[in-house]
């Protein structure tokens, strides 16, 4: 039987959350999902152990970046690492990924370089990526705007005959990766209905990460996240965000059967925001320490390296190398971002359209007039 259930439990407080790794680093079997990652040997396992370690350093200098006056603002995804490494490398190079604004994991395991992020978040770059190139969206900052936009690229990708083909060159699936906040967006609703109506090739992916900004998941649902998709038919499961391994495996097979012409999946992954909503933010406002400390005790990377070194496959100089590398692309990023010049603003009228369009060439004109009786008050002093 497929951990993708359709049916909701009774009472659907029940719902099952799978795991494979245990907090303390035990490791749990389960038929399916270890058919999941039989290819993967432990080179590949510490790579995701490395990709978190680095992923994490890199999240915590571009929030002194910000309190430094770098950024204009940064959403942390600290805590979030396991879910998004093990669901950015479930995916397959010529697969689309289509993020929100948090999932600085996936954008890593995509090869989309951090300071590519930060100057986002500077303001001074719209993607900082090809999207073609990296098969990966840019950002979406307005909630759940992407979902529906997901669904519209899946359904092309249907209409190209580039699913349910047999051939893993040609079979191609879509991400649409979210939080628990946005899932209670109408547009997600949109995206299900799309998605389940045209049997799109699309997974969900959504990182209950148990708070929207102050919001807390059980007042915006009275069930649990995963049963929400089952509505519209959508085969759907929820695992623990904080179990590389899990999320990994879950994700794959969805992506799989997407890919396989067998219609959309939803994930809700179980996991927890560390840090603020946004560096605008302060959680101790709504949450509680001891909220915090119980899910401190969860950590993602502490849980996996507690298994890796279980099975004899990291020791304390792997630890070290991948802390110095991550503290090596903090300093990086540091002198990359105190480097940059701010652009001129007048180049955000020239790329609205390919060609000149009369009445930008007008809205640029006034706002040249604009800045410079400033520049003239200036001189005047």
């Amino acid at each position: 039987m497929s951990v993708f259930q359709t049916a909701i439990p009774t009472p659907a407080s029940s719902e099952p959350t799978l795991q494979l790794l245990s907090p303390d680093g035990t490791r749990t079997p389960h038929d399916e999902l270890d058919a999941a990652l039989a290819h993967l040997d432990f080179d590949d396992l510490r790579g995701f152990y490395r990709d978190m370690v680095i992923v994490r350093a890199a999240d915590h200098e571009a929030t002194s970046l910000q309190r430094q006056g770098q950024l204009g603002l940064w959403a942390s995804a600290v805590g979030q690492e396991a879910a998004q490494i093990g669901a950015g490398h479930a995916a397959r190079a010529h697969d689309y990924l289509v993020p929100t604004y948090r999932e600085h994991g996936v954008a890593w395991a995509r090869g989309i370089e951090p300071w590519k992020l930060l100057e986002v978040w500077r303001g001074i770059n719209h993607c900082g990526w090809d999207p073609r190139e990296l098969m990966t969206h840019p950002y979406m900052i307005v909630l759940g705007a992407q979902a529906p936009q997901a669904v519209g690229y899946a359904m092309g990708i249907t209409r190209d005959g580039a699913c349910g083909t047999d051939d893993p060159e040609v079979d191609t699936a879509v991400l649409a990766l979210f939080g628990d906040g946005a899932s209670s967006e109408g547009e997600v609703s949109e995206a299900f209905t799309w998605a389940a109506s045209f049997e799109a090739p699309i997974v969900f992916f959504t990182q209950n990460n148990q708070w929207a900004i102050s919001t807390a998941t059980s007042v915006q649902t009275r069930v649990p996240l995963a049963q929400r998709s089952r509505g519209w038919g959508i085969p759907s499961v929820r695992v623990d965000g904080n179990d590389v391994l899990a999320s990994y495996a879950v994700s794959r097979l969805a992506l799989d059967a997407a890919r396989g012409g067998q219609g959309p999946r939803f994930i809700e992954a179980l996991t927890y925001r560390m840090n603020a909503h946004t560096t605008s933010d302060e959680p101790r406002i709504y949450r509680g320490e001891d909220e915090e400390k119980h899910w401190a005790a969860l950590d993602p990377i502490a849980r996996f390296e507690a298994y890796l070194r279980r099975e004899d496959q990291l020791d304390d100089a792997f630890v070290s190398r991948c802390e110095e590398e991550g503290h090596d692309l903090s300093m990086s990023l540091h002198h990359h971002i105190h480097a940059l010049e701010d652009p001129d603003p007048v180049q955000i009228f020239d790329h609205v359209y390919v060609d000149e369009h009369p009445l930008v060439a007008e809205e640029r004109a006034e706002y040249i007039r604009y800045i410079e009786q400033f520049e003239e008050e200036g001189e005047g002093k």
